[in-house]
């Protein structure tokens, strides 16, 4: 069992195929002391929530570089409440949306989405590991 004693699934969402970000969350979180269930990339809706079903996770951390989260990862929360989960925690992160949009825009879509939180390019991990404990109470 970790230090933290928190499930974390990780992965990227849709047709997405960038490993290298993933790898990255799931490193730093790991050396946090969570146990991460990296379901990897080109990873469906279904997958994320089998998966936090399976290891009991405590919240699902997606990710999408290619500019189609909004497509790939609208629905997430309603699919997650009938599954039985609709609490879990909801996270997304990357380059979630076609070009360069305001992320004043961008963030409340994701909100409205039902993610808790969803961060812009760029966003260091170790500041979302610092949301991500301060979420969970850890």
């Amino acid at each position: 069992m970790s230090k933290l004693d928190k499930t974390i699934v990780v992965g990227v969402i849709g047709a997405d195929v960038h490993a290298v970000g993933n790898k990255i969350i799931d490193y730093a979180l790991t050396n946090e002391g969570f146990k991460v269930v990296n379901i990897g990339v080109l990873s469906s809706q279904e997958d994320f929530i089998n998966a936090a079903i399976e290891t009991d996770a405590d919240a699902i951390l997606v990710s999408s570089l290619y500019g189609h989260g909004e497509i790939d990862a609208r629905g997430l929360r309603e699919k997650c409440v009938e599954a039985g989960i609709g609490e879990i925690l909801l996270y997304i992160g990357g380059n979630i949306v076609v070009g360069k949009q305001d992320w004043a825009v961008v963030e409340p879509k994701f909100l409205d989405m039902g993610y808790n939180r969803a961060f812009p390019p760029g966003t260091r991990i170790e500041n979302a590991v610092e949301d991500l404990k301060a979420d969970l109470g850890v």
